[in-house]
């Protein structure tokens, strides 16, 4: 179960702003200060951005390398280790878990998503470098033990937790120091996926929700450069080995959209069970915490007999669904296997993300769809492991509701450009489909059970964009009115219209009004010499597509402001004051 990260309190000062000697860190980059004093502190921060992707890359390699070594020691090579070996295995491991996560690393709980975000939005981009050891630790140990979780989710959270860390050592800014943890975060994940692309948009499309172009080069770089280094140590290959992809008709596309029905249906199911027995549990008595792990390895090591597939994260057993290794009916049974397993890994607060097993089980899921359609329609050219790597997309767009970033990932981690289409199609139904049935998407329904208020990005994308036209008062040609209308418009500003007036020049139409001035004479002893309009100062002017955000910036001391037609600067199409800003934002 995640926990709340607690704010520094008055005895324990904040560690980013807290004064400390400077580290080996610091002292290089003091160096480098020295050596290009031309770079400004964009520039240097972009040079950060690929530091931070090389000792990300480099956390997620040794993490990827103890998760595989536990595994090893823990249960063996074997496809079926021995069903004591099973019972055991998962079970001790969660009890070590658990005591790890509440006496030593109780920050390092849950995915490690939302554990970002609260960096981001609640602690100045601050996650202590023990939540990385523990991360890494908990994680290693519960996946290698066989918890039906991934690697991928705590492996941003890994990221981002170092580039706190380099952050604290130059001794940053606030600012930079806040911005810095979804720069690692982007690293961590694009490492653990071998996905730069999708790694960057989903740090967009989940984390941070905007960006501008400094953020985004800086995300850009570290995403990079930690795929990178993890290439140079793990291959060059795509995450999974993928056939070639047919398709001869376009009424096939109906069979993805079936697929598409099926994973938005399961994906929503899937986040039912998360939202109704994780509160339960969290609910339950703070002793049952040490053992609710252990509970869930041994019903996964009880899964495990019949279906060892479902252990880990499960790479190898995606590969081989790709490869049409299963029939219809055996893939069906793993998926149902997976979300038990999954759910009860997760619901049980142990630590480990949740990217691998929504892949597993779309493409259990896809794999199964697919078979079942070629039995029904032989005319359908795509195979079952087509069927099995758009599911893949189709769960991770449904469960995550990340539509983008679920696109992309399928290209990404199969490395062909061939099922787009289907893709989109498949991914577009399930996502709209899971909107339409779980009101919350996950990682904001797991911020509302732990109590934290965090953003939702999602809800961010749905929000409707208010805009200047929504606001204004429209003005016709007619100089009567038009003189009437900005009359009014002074009124509900509460300005006296004295002064104010309506004008055109070559820039198309403005707001003016006299500035008053001193007048210079040999006559005037400059103290309380008389006031004259002397000169005059024009407003700024708005087209109607902009934003009210954008407009709420121009205003400065204006009570009123033109909004003129982008395609004729002679056209006025209406004034706009902060009091119809304020009304339509009531009202929208």
């Amino acid at each position: 179960m995640s926990a709340t990260p607690t704010p520094a309190t008055p005895d324990a000062p904040n560690p980013v702003i807290s004064a400390r000697q400077p580290g080996y860190f610091r002292r290089l980059w003091e160096r480098w200060e020295e050596r290009i004093p031309q770079f400004g502190e964009g520039q240097l921060f972009l040079l950060l951005a690929v530091i931070i992707g090389i000792f990300s890359g480099l956390g997620v390699v040794l993490f990827r390398i103890a998760i595989e070594w536990t595994q090893l020691m823990l249960l063996g090579s074997e496809l079926h280790p021995a069903k004591i070996r099973l019972l055991l295995v998962p079970t001790i491991a969660g009890l070590i878990v658990a005591a790890l996560a509440i006496h030593v690393f109780p920050r390092a709980r849950g995915s490690g998503v939302n554990q970002t975000k609260a960096a981001v939005y609640i602690f100045d981009g601050y996650i202590p470098f023990v939540t990385v050891i523990g991360k890494f630790v908990m994680c290693a140990l519960a996946i290698g033990s066989g918890q039906s979780l991934g690697p991928e989710d705590p492996s941003l959270q890994i990221g981002a937790g170092i580039a706190s860390k380099i952050g604290r050592e130059l001794k940053l800014s606030q600012e930079k120091i806040r911005l810095i943890a979804p720069v690692g975060a982007a690293a961590g994940l694009a490492a653990a996926f071998n996905a730069p692309i999708s790694a960057v948009l989903f740090v967009i499309e989940e984390v941070i929700g905007n960006w501008s172009g400094g953020v985004l080069g800086a995300i850009i770089l570290a995403a990079v450069s930690s795929v990178v280094v993890m290439r140079q140590f793990l291959g060059t290959d795509a995450l999974f080995r993928v056939p070639p992809f047919r398709l001869e008709h376009p009424g096939e596309l109906l069979a993805y959209a079936v697929l598409g029905v099926v994973g938005g249906g399961a994906s929503v199911l899937f986040l039912q069970f998360i939202a109704f027995t994780r509160p339960r549990l969290q609910r339950l008595p703070h002793w049952t915490q040490y053992f609710q792990p252990a509970i869930a390895g041994f019903a996964i090591g009880v899964i495990g007999i019949r279906a060892p597939q479902v252990l880990g994260a499960g790479y190898p057993i995606i590969d081989w669904a790709l490869h049409d290794q299963f029939t219809w009916n055996v893939l069906i049974a793993l998926a149902i296997c997976k979300i038990v397993a999954t759910g009860l890994s997760f619901v049980s607060g142990t630590p480990g993300g949740l990217f691998a097993p929504t892949l597993f089980i779309g493409a259990m899921l896809g794999g199964a769809v697919g078979g079942v359609e070629h039995l029904l329609f032989h005319q359908i050219t795509g195979s079952v492991g087509a069927f099995a790597l758009v599911g893949m997309g189709t769960l991770f767009a449904g469960f995550l509701r990340v539509p983008i970033t679920s696109v992309f990932m399928v290209i990404e981690v199969s490395g062909s450009y061939s099922a787009i289409v289907p893709v989109m199609i498949s991914n577009t139904i399930a996502y709209l489909i899971s909107r339409q049935y779980q009101r919350s998407s996950l990682f904001d329904m797991l911020s509302q059970q732990d109590g934290i208020d965090l953003p939702s990005i999602e809800e961010q994308r749905e929000q409707a964009v208010l805009r200047v036209e929504n606001a204004m008062q429209r003005v016709a040609g007619n100089t009567e009115q038009r003189d009437e209308i900005f009359a009014q418009a002074l009124k509900r500003a509460g300005v006296a219209p004295d002064g104010y007036f309506l004008s055109l020049d070559r820039a198309g139409w403005r707001v003016c009004r006299h500035k008053p001035e001193a007048i210079n004479d040999e006559n005037s002893t400059g103290e309380g010499a008389p006031m004259t309009p002397t000169a005059v100062e024009t407003s700024p002017y708005l087209y109607p597509d902009e934003t009210l955000e954008e407009a709420l910036r121009s205003f400065g001391d204006w009570p009123v402001l033109p909004v003129i037609s982008r395609a004729d600067f002679y056209k006025l199409g209406g004034l706009i004051t902060l009091p119809d800003v304020l009304r339509a934002y009531r009202s929208g």
